[in-house]
Formats: structure tokens, sequence, C-alpha cells
């Protein structure tokens, strides 16, 4: 477990990224996010317990 504690967190690398790109338009803006959702919706889709 201790070797852990060195590795960056993957999902707050991610998110950093994420922000450090700044949309030019409206269309460019509206991409990005359907991006966010499908990541969210891909994520509760592997994480449902049935």
């Amino acid at each position: 477990m201790s070797g852990k504690k060195n590795r960056k967190d993957r999902n707050l690398q991610n998110v950093a990224e994420d922000l450090a790109h700044t949309p030019v338009n409206s269309h460019q803006a509206q991409q990005m996010q359907q991006d966010v959702n499908d990541r969210r919706h891909e994520t509760a889709l592997n994480h449902k317990s049935d």
C-alpha cells in the first residue's frame, strides 16, 4: 500500500489537463462538455452493480 502514495491521481491529472483547454467558440465548448458527459456515462455503466 505504501507504493501507492507516490502515484499521481489519474482522475485529478485528467481533470487538470481538461481545465487547461479553453474553448474558442460555443461549438467547441459544447463538444468538450459532451465528452465529459460521455465519460461520466461510461463510468456509470462500468460501476453499475446489477
